[in-house]
């Protein structure tokens, strides 16, 4: 089995990918393997709703990052959407990733996969909400179980390392997932 982890900070060590990183422990340590992409280190251009994935044979025509993105996340039995809050909703690049996964509404090849989601904010979790349900909703329309989020209060780069309860949380989070799945 594996985890497709998609960090949507721009980050690396930050929050975000920290608390994904205990999720991934957890996971490994029940025997499944896993991918992390660094949104941030990917061309993802908007989508231009010109409709093409809608048709023939459903595919997305932009040539940037997401031609390599679209077939690891078919490939992956679990995928993490980590990002931290930025306006009570995700960061820039995560949302266009969310918008280019549109092939998949006609293919149906996301259903049944499960999603977890990862957002530390400043705030804590209550100022999750928004995001919960933007991501909820979304995954619903793509045929996707939400399995689990992790919604930390952290705001200065790797503060939530020091927050052993919540990382905690986190492994804990990816070693029941990969013995409910394996």
């Amino acid at each position: 089995m594996k985890i497709l982890a998609l960090i949507g900070s721009p980050r690396k060590g930050g929050n975000t990918d920290t608390l994904v990183g205990h999720i991934l422990k957890g996971w490994t340590s029940r025997g499944h393997t896993y991918e992390k992409l660094y949104l941030y280190d990917h061309e993802i251009c908007p989508c231009a709703d010109c409709r093409r994935c809608k048709r023939g044979d459903c595919v997305c025509t932009i040539n940037d990052g997401m031609q390599e993105i679209y077939p690891k996340v078919e490939a992956a039995d679990v995928i993490i959407f980590g990002t931290p809050i930025y306006w009570y909703g995700p960061t820039g690049k995560m949302k266009l990733l969310i918008d280019r996964l549109r092939p998949f509404i006609a293919t149906g090849r996301l259903k049944g996969k499960r999603a977890l989601i990862v957002a530390p904010s400043e705030e804590g979790p209550k100022a999750c909400g928004p995001l919960i349900e933007m991501l909820r909703r979304s995954f619903d329309y793509l045929g996707m179980e939400l399995a689990g989020r992790v919604l930390a209060k952290a705001y200065e780069k790797a503060e939530v390392a020091e927050d052993q309860e919540e990382l905690k949380r986190a492994y804990d989070l990816g070693a029941s997932l990969g013995s409910s799945i394996g």
